[in-house]
């Protein structure tokens, strides 16, 4: 591991000239800061580190993503060893500047909340940055399996960490709501052919974009119309496709905006925008992507439950009155995922707005998580749906 003592933010987070050949190896770690507002007055008690790890992108290739592991400070008083949680963030943006690792030091991240809750509950948690968040490249937004390996690749680097107090015998669970409920629906398929040394005893995902299909008529024209942007350049990013071939002169202007942009700067410049202003065929995103074969193959590919399902038990959270990701589209992830015979809770909520189901899908989360570690039988919907 390449330790950098005293380093500039731009540093930590360089690619390195060799990249390890094994996914998860940890290439540097630096201690951080941890507050959980911007005034820097409330500091967690905990341990940050920052690291930079390897990880594997959706062609395969080896890409360099950071991260931060936080430790708790109080003894763990629950059964047996400390377990962990690899947490997945929602929608940070794509400019390198929102990457989870430098909002929490600065004590910006709107996750924070949630992050420090479960450091109370006494787990050790790490959090992805995701691929290009903060490291070369433009972030690759909903794009399952970079989403899903940066996840489990965060956990296989914070067992390298000295002093963290995870190892590779760690009992582990992942959670994420939004983006994050797709990294960790992601992960949860993948797991058993990419890490399957990993001791995964369960996971929550809260309002999974599972098919981005459903989401064209939810999010063109609305207050998160800019999150399509952020769709548009992480799958054109990922696909290596260039973007002026779909996209007129005031769409490829949006799109370089959009790539200097946090989820806050998103919903403030560019809200309500139509989408069938900024292609060149003057068709609605939605239309666009079904009409092209490129491009329905390449959002055909990011949906989650094709085939594929967890081997671990999970709970699936969505609201009815969610206004960004239809319920529908959760509660058909969970289906998807019965019919392949996993073991899936369906938590349906009905609190106004995705922020709604957001905070009231909190207690179920770590009533999941502790029931888990405590090994408890997970209760089943698959009966009903």
């Amino acid at each position: 591991m390449e330790e950098l003592a005293e380093t500039t933010d731009t540093d930590f987070y360089a690619t390195p000239a060799t990249l390890p050949g094994a996914p998860g190896t940890l290439i540097r770690s630096e201690a951080m800061d941890f507050y959980l507002d911007p005034v820097k007055l409330i500091r967690h008690p905990a341990t940050a580190t920052r690291i930079l790890y390897s990880s594997t992108n959706a062609d395969g290739d080896t890409v360099p993503v950071s991260g931060t592991v936080l430790a708790p400070t109080a003894a763990w008083k629950g059964q047996g060893e400390r377990p962990v949680i690899g947490y997945g963030v929602g929608t940070q943006g794509l400019a390198d500047r929102c990457a989870p690792s430098r909002a929490l030091s600065t004590g910006q991240e709107y996750e924070g909340l949630v992050i420090s809750s479960l450091l109370s509950q006494g787990y050790t948690v790490v959090v992805t940055d995701y691929e290009g968040l903060g490291t070369e490249g433009l972030h690759t937004y909903m794009v399952r399996e970079s989403q899903g390996h940066a996840v489990l690749d965060s956990l296989r680097a914070a067992a390298q960490l000295p002093d963290s107090g995870v190892t590779a015998e760690t009992p582990a669970a992942l959670a994420g709501y939004s983006q994050g409920g797709a990294a960790t629906a992601s992960a949860v398929e993948l797991a058993p052919g990419y890490a399957p040394e990993l001791n995964l005893k369960g996971a929550y995902a809260g309002a999974v974009p599972a098919d981005l299909f459903d989401l064209g008529d939810q999010l063109d024209g609305s207050l998160y119309s800019e999150f399509l942007q952020f769709a548009m350049g992480g799958q054109f990013a990922a696909a290596g496709l260039d973007p002026a071939t779909y996209l007129n002169e005031d769409g490829l202007e949006l799109l370089d905006e959009a790539s200097e942009n946090c989820t806050v700067d998103g919903l403030l410049e560019h809200p309500f925008l139509d989408s069938s202003d900024l292609t060149l065929t003057g068709q609605h995103l939605k239309d666009l992507v079904r009409s092209d074969a490129t491009l329905e193959a390449v959002i055909s590919e990011q949906r989650i439950g094709d085939g594929r399902a967890p081997e671990i038990p999970m709970v699936v959270s969505h609201s009815l009155l969610d206004d960004v990701i239809p319920y529908s589209t959760g509660r058909d992830l969970a289906s998807r995922w019965c019919d392949e015979g996993a073991t899936v809770s369906l938590d349906t909520t009905a609190l106004p707005t995705h922020i709604g189901g957001y905070v009231g899908g909190i207690p179920r989360m770590t009533a999941f998580l502790d029931a888990r570690f405590k090994g408890w039988t997970p209760l089943d919907s698959c009966w009903r749906l």
